[in-house]
């Protein structure tokens, strides 16, 4: 009997992709959308035109991680051995999940499969995954491509960006969701430090594509004590603090030194505006702090976190 297999996708204003995104799936598998209160008409083009996907609609913005939360609880629930996690902007090559889900049969020790990411047009690398997936992190995985050595079936990786996840439900019942810590951005690094801590791996098909329909996306530099700036440095400081495969929380106490040094310094010399950055990055620390401790003391722990699942 064929394990069941249920795409989870969270939309918000998805409208210029949604058609052709879940054209790509086809038939086979069950979708769940979660939709997060979008403002155009993403929600009643689905109903329309694909009526057998369920749509949860949400009243506000739940963000990434905490959508998704909700469709890979109604999935597992609902009975599927597997979640694939599908951005509203990706399309998937033929027979991509089929051959995601026939390695994993016998790969059971990888929480997460991915297939490789090609831009929209699906001529070239996407320039995101192309980073994520550099000789740093796997010094085979191009070389093999560029040298023709034979291709491995499967490569490893620490991380790889969640537009593309096969999860198993083992590894969906030993890790959980997302960390709601995290509200956009970072939630995907923290899943795959949780995932690797439990004794999961990661891995990339070489073979298997996907289309990742986006612009390539510039670095963005905040200006500097900036508000833009004190939200990249929270998403940054959490990202680093809750990997609980490193011990390195306590420095966050230098980090409130430091900031108190500053403060004093920028006081003294009458800058305004550097004076509130600081103050804004002290009471930041602190409220951060906690959260980092308790969201490390709960991923260490094997279960269902964050997840609405029946504990059985």
């Amino acid at each position: 009997m064929a394990l069941q297999t249920t795409v989870v996708i969270v939309t918000y204003n998805a409208i210029q992709w949604i058609s052709k995104c879940l054209n790509s799936i086809g038939n086979d598998y069950p979708v769940v959308i979660v939709d997060n209160n979008s403002t155009d008409n993403t929600t009643e083009f689905i109903q329309s035109n694909f009526p057998k996907t369920q749509i949860i609609s949400q009243e506000v913005n739940m963000g990434f991680g905490q959508a998704n939360n909700i469709g890979i609880s109604k999935a597992i629930e609902d009975g599927a051995q597997y979640v694939f996690l599908m951005n509203q902007d990706v399309y998937l090559e033929k027979d991509c999940l089929q051959k995601l889900i026939e390695f994993h049969k016998s790969n059971t020790q990888f929480g997460i499969l991915s297939p490789v990411h090609l831009n929209g047009e699906g001529n070239k690398i996407d320039s995101l995954f192309f980073k994520h997936t550099s000789i740093e992190y796997n010094p085979d995985f191009y070389s093999d491509f560029v040298t023709n050595n034979s291709l491995r079936e499967v490569y490893e990786f620490p991380y790889v960006n969640a537009a593309a996840w096969l999860i198993s439900k083992e590894c969906i019942e030993t890790v959980g969701g997302f960390d709601p810590i995290f509200f956009h951005y970072g939630e995907d690094h923290d899943y795959c430090n949780r995932l690797r801590y439990h004794g999961f791996k990661i891995g990339i098909l070489p073979l298997i594509y996907i289309k990742h329909d986006r612009e390539n996306r510039k670095v963005v530099r905040f200006p500097p004590f900036s508000n833009e700036h004190l939200k990249f440095k929270e998403r940054m400081l959490k990202t680093r603090y809750t990997d609980i495969n490193k011990n390195e929380v306590a420095k966050i106490s230098y980090d409130k030194g430091l900031t108190r040094k500053n403060l004093m310094k920028n006081l003294f010399l009458l800058k305004i505006n550097r004076v509130r950055f600081y103050w804004e990055e002290k009471k930041m620390l602190e409220r951060i702090t906690g959260e980092i401790l308790n969201s490390r003391k709960i991923n260490k722990i094997k279960g269902k976190h964050y997840l609405n699942i029946e504990r059985k």
